[in-house]
């Protein structure tokens, strides 16, 4: 049997649950979740091996109308995925609207890539409402195939994993074998660390953070990290660290834990609060966070 391997790109709104998706296709928590739009900011691969096939799946920022650079940035990643990949996942649910950022929509429409249409949180639907949203997809994206699934439940996953090995091109690997993802394993603290940001945060102090591993010493027994959480006001430093401290020391905790999880072991974090005045809106700053490149 031949081998074969390619490059799924997983698109659309935020919010729709592309992350969860993505984390149910490779088994592992690569992609951090919540429900707030923006979380994901990067192109975040995630390799799958068999024997006789590799799958390179790509997280991608939900596509939105960018309002400074940061989301620029964003949403090239999401346009890059629409001309890199052997097959296009388009992800949507049972709750947005169709006409949501049409203008992307119709770039997808007019590839000759591959596209599965997943139709997400079918278990928020009926029946009747949903066949009802099939055809009007139907009519909208008439080259797709499309899976109703529920990524959270993990229904109809499998369905969609089983096309996607049937429409893989025949090729070698593009990664070894042993590897999950071709990102280091610093962008994951970032990620994980951010992700407790998202969640204990509110309004716009979450979208101004952007943090950065100054040190990681993975040791025989313990991993010492020592990161820094970048805001973009001298204010919003305050409100990270909390009185006392006590705000910054839960998202630590939470972190550390869920670190360790990742990492198979034990994890001393440290973190620190920085002001990179404005750092959304400077292409260096960008730059050196791992966006522009």
């Amino acid at each position: 049997m031949p081998h074969r391997s390619g490059f799924v790109n997983i698109i659309g709104n935020p919010n729709v649950g592309k992350s969860t998706l993505m984390n149910n296709l490779v088994g592992q928590r690569l992609s951090i979740i919540t429900s707030k739009s923006q979380t994901t900011r990067h192109r975040i691969k995630g390799i799958v091996n068999g024997e006789d096939f590799q799958i390179v799946y790509s997280d991608t920022p939900g596509v939105l109308k960018p309002n400074y650079k940061l989301q620029e940035s964003m949403m090239k990643f999401s346009t890059s995925a629409l001309v890199d990949a052997d097959i296009i996942l388009y992800v949507t649910d049972v709750v947005e609207t169709m006409d949501k950022n049409e203008d992307f929509l119709k770039k997808v429409q007019n590839t000759d890539i591959p596209v599965l249409l997943l139709i997400n949180k079918i278990d928020l639907s009926n029946q009747d409402k949903l066949e009802k949203l099939v055809d009007r997809w139907k009519e909208k994206l008439p080259k797709a195939e499309i899976f109703p699934l529920s990524a959270k439940e993990n229904f109809n996953v499998s369905n969609v994993f089983d096309r996607i090995l049937e429409l893989l091109p025949v090729a070698p690997p593009y990664f070894d074998k042993e590897q999950m993802t071709d990102l280091p394993e610093r962008f994951f603290v970032n990620e994980i660390i951010r992700e407790k940001v998202l969640l204990n945060y509110e309004k716009e102090i979450p979208y101004a953070v952007e943090v950065e591993v100054e040190e990681f010493k993975n040791e025989s027994k313990i991993i010492n990290i020592m990161a820094v959480i970048n805001v973009e006001r001298t204010s919003q430093k305050g409100i990270i660290i909390g009185h006392q401290g006590k705000a910054l020391k839960k998202v630590g905790t939470e972190a550390r834990l869920d670190l360790e999880s990742f990492f198979g072991k034990k994890v001393f974090l440290k973190l620190y609060v920085k002001v990179a005045k404005d750092w959304r809106s400077k292409d260096s700053q960008l730059k050196g966070f791992g966006y522009n490149q």
